[in-house]
């Protein structure tokens, strides 16, 4: 009894820790228009922890040039990225962008699927109290 315990406890954690594997990594957008720019990098760590910087250069705004922060922790059930922040540890004067309430899908290519379709393999946001960042959808690299 006491081995088939360790056997399925053994299996869900490798299950856990494929999962996050699959998930963990470097995510970017870049947008580029004649009057701005704006780029985008999401980096998520196995450990279950992210940080997120926007960068934007808009000729006609003031200041032109802005760097924005964001740090906290996700979690995924299925192909749902769940981001949260907590006010005492993820927040200063650096990191004010504020994750909670945000969602994203993994989207990528099934293993089933033999076929020659090329699936980018992307964080596609689809709820957040962070307005612009709403439908942005990120590339892993």
């Amino acid at each position: 009894m006491k081995n088939i315990l360790l056997v399925i406890l053994s299996t869900f954690c490798l299950g856990s820790f494929a999962q996050s594997e699959k998930l963990a990594g470097n995510y970017n957008l870049s947008i580029e228009t004649e009057n701005a720019s704006f780029t985008y990098t999401l980096i998520l760590q196995q450990d279950g922890t992210f940080t997120f910087h926007s960068y934007s250069n808009q000729k006609q705004a003031i200041p032109p040039e802005s760097n924005t922060y964001g740090k906290g922790t996700w979690t995924s059930e299925k192909n749902i990225i769940t981001f949260s922040a907590n006010p005492n540890i993820d927040f200063n004067e650096k990191h004010t962008l504020d994750f909670n309430n945000s969602k994203a899908r993994f989207i990528s290519k099934s293993p089933r699927d033999k076929s020659d379709k090329v699936v980018k393999t992307r964080l596609q946001f689809y709820k957040s109290d962070i307005f612009w960042m709403e439908r942005k959808e990120l590339l892993k690299q």
